[in-house]
């Protein structure tokens, strides 16, 4: 087990994408980082990139036998969290191959197959409290920690009832509101967890070129990577932030619930 002074991070979905970005950040600032990833040889690629302070660990926050073992990997090794970042999601349950715009359309409200919203919101939801609840004791064991939770402007009540938004069309029942439900949990989490050392931020990438957008957003990888290592490293932000790009957002980087 280490000292207290060091400062340990774990991030799900790490092993490309924003939460390599993050990754990469926070082990360039003194972090060790626990690189979660479905695929176990997917972190150990990360891994190998990212140096002798990043860790594999395999995660499937959808599974709570995964959840249990990297618990106790972490408690184990370390004893304590400083810092967990939920970025692990999915955009949607249906078939591989299409456009980010074919995927919209089939999960509009109003004909989505309940079966596929179940299980994007399994993972973008669910999956994402259950690995936070599982994690809180070892938040509670380290000085300064932090709950950074990705989400997305996609998931705003009152940027998408605005019919001046030119994105508001893409406000989806499946993956957009699932996101909008991830952020009322996570804005509940920040209540519940006021008055303790804990604090819980939820951050926008933006329009990020991702595996989740097809790659098909007007962000490369690093600029939407920008804005959640900002609050990532950030240790003395309010508790119950939401916030995103400096062009999609208001003063001090603040989103509209």
């Amino acid at each position: 087990m280490q000292t207290y002074e060091n400062k340990v991070a774990l991030i799900s979905g790490a092993n490309t994408g924003v939460g390599f970005q993050i990754a990469k950040a926070l082990i360039e600032n003194g972090y060790i980082v626990y690189v979660g990833s479905r695929d176990k040889k997917k972190g150990e690629a990360a891994t190998d990139q990212l140096g002798e302070y990043a860790r594999a660990i395999q995660l499937d926050i959808t599974d709570p036998e995964s959840i249990k073992a990297a618990v106790e990997t972490v408690e184990r090794e370390y004893g304590y969290l400083t810092l967990l970042v939920n970025n692990a999601a999915v955009s949607h349950a249906g078939e591989q191959g299409r456009t980010m715009e074919e995927i919209l359309d089939s999960q509009r409200a109003s004909i989505v197959p309940i079966t596929e919203l179940k299980t994007v919101w399994e993972t973008n939801v669910f999956g994402t409290l259950a690995l936070t609840q599982a994690f809180i004791p070892l938040l509670h064991r380290a000085k300064k920690a932090r709950i950074v939770t990705i989400s997305s402007a996609l998931g705003s009540l009152t940027i998408n009832s605005n019919p001046e938004n030119p994105y508001r069309s893409s406000f989806d029942a499946v993956y957009g509101a699932s996101k909008t439900a991830l952020n009322g949990i996570f804005l509940s989490l920040a209540i519940d967890l006021e008055k303790t050392d804990i604090k819980v931020h939820l951050v926008s990438p933006g329009f990020t070129a991702t595996a989740l957008n097809n790659f098909q957003g007007t962000d490369s990888v690093e600029v939407g990577s920008i804005e959640p290592i900002r609050v990532a490293l950030a240790e003395d932000l309010p508790t119950g932030s939401f916030t995103g790009p400096e062009n999609f957002s208001g003063n001090d980087n603040n989103l509209a619930w």
